[in-house]
């Protein structure tokens, strides 16, 4: 049986997910790893790595690991499932000033939205609302992956 795995891990592990890396749990040891796609093709290849420094070795294995037991496996929400921009513009809903609303709003248009957006709700005194709102929607989206997964999952 797949071993309990602290919701928190998982959330952590979705924040860590950037380009050219991916993230997973180990469903059998409840480990979180990540393996960059450019170690993951170097495991398919099947080349020596004792010349790499021990980190890299260390980050061969793992990524050996996914490769050869792929079913223990499941690739956590990436960016793009999580998709961040979308939180910030419910969150400009949760705003009862409208003044403010429309600042945010206006703030998350174009190019540079995130960095406004921001700038803007540490300006605003709202920065301690958004990561709580944040954190919530990160703990939404990693509940419905583990029961999409059947990942028991605990608080």
């Amino acid at each position: 049986m797949a071993k309990k795995v602290k919701l928190q891990e998982i959330m952590d592990g979705m924040e860590m997910h950037f380009d050219g890396m991916n993230t997973y749990l180990n469903v059998k040891t409840g480990e979180i790893v990540s393996v960059s796609e450019e170690d993951l093709r170097a495991a398919e290849d099947d080349d020596s790595f004792e010349h790499l420094p021990e980190w890299h070795q260390e980050a061969m294995k793992v990524a050996i690991d996914v490769i050869e037991n792929y079913e223990d496996y499941k690739r956590l929400p990436t960016k793009y499932d999580i998709n961040e921009y979308d939180m910030m513009v419910d969150f400009c809903f949760t705003i009862n000033d409208e003044r403010n609303k429309k600042i945010l709003l206006n703030a998350i248009q174009g190019r540079g939205a995130f960095r406004r957006f921001k700038e803007h709700i540490y300006r605003l005194g709202f920065e301690e609302k958004w990561y709580v709102f944040r954190e919530g929607r990160y703990k939404e989206i990693a509940i419905d992956w583990c029961k999409k997964h059947d990942i028991h999952w605990i608080e």
